[in-house]
């Protein structure tokens, strides 16, 4: 019976809210941005929407290391990926402004691929080494007076729950730069909406901060910078190999 009623207050209720709140934040930080200070209004409006998502849909988020961060200093933050609650705990409880590296077809998600673009988020097109230099140019427009970056390394939501193999292209740009690595584990939100379905299952989702790794005199050796990230980030995940 519990389920049923949670079924029907997320389809009856809280959708219908959640896509009237979306239309207006994307909105919001489309017109914000055209007007001017593209960083503030390509954060804040989206951070409170995304803790509207997880309020109505009964997921409650917790913060564990907060602490390991400055909000002055440039980060290039990397998580691991299990499913679309993952956005909405990094937009809404990180407590550091960024901008996402994201697959270039979301730009033709309506409303929402306008508004990251106008946010000034990264769109990765990855089919050809020209799409990659151009990644990596704007990202270092991007990272300007204190920026950080999100990537998801895995590329796209775990199919079972666990940790898939990382792409090299989130630790080739903090090496490009020199910035620190700051690890970031989602727990829990494969279980609230895993890829496989659009129901939701209320319950709790711990985001975890990790310290800093922060570059050598050298800079970093990226294979070596890949493998001590996916340590740390499989640490906060119970039953987790950390072995690429």
């Amino acid at each position: 019976m519990k389920k049923i009623l949670v079924f029907l207050y997320q389809w009856l209720i809280a959708v219908p809210i959640l896509a009237v709140l979306t239309i207006i934040t994307a909105l919001t930080t489309i017109i914000g941005s055209a007007i001017g200070n593209r960083d503030y209004w390509g954060y804040w409006p989206a951070c409170f929407w995304s803790r509207c998502v997880c309020t109505l849909l009964l997921v409650r988020v917790k913060v564990v290391g907060r602490e390991n961060i400055d909000p002055r200093t440039s980060y290039v933050f990397v998580c691991n990926h299990q499913g679309a609650f993952d956005i909405w705990t990094i937009y809404g409880y990180l407590g550091h402004n960024f901008k996402w590296l994201m697959k270039k077809s979301l730009e033709k998600v309506p409303f929402v691929g306008k508004a990251c673009k106008s946010a000034g988020h990264v769109m990765v097109d990855d089919s050809n080494p020209r799409g990659v230099r151009q990644t990596i140019e704007e990202s270092e427009e991007r990272l300007r007076g204190g920026m950080s970056v999100v990537i998801f390394p895995e590329g796209s939501r775990t199919r079972d729950g666990h940790l898939t193999p990382f792409k090299r292209g989130a630790f080739m740009l903090a090496s490009e730069f020199k910035l620190p690595v700051v690890p970031l584990t989602i727990d829990g939100a494969f279980k609230a909406m895993p890829r496989t379905t659009y129901n939701v299952t209320p319950g709790r989702i711990t985001l975890t901060i990790h310290k800093p790794i922060y570059p050598g005199p050298r800079g970093f050796n990226t294979r070596e910078l890949m493998a001590e990230t996916r340590r740390e980030i499989a640490s906060a995940l119970p039953g987790e190999d950390s072995e690429t």
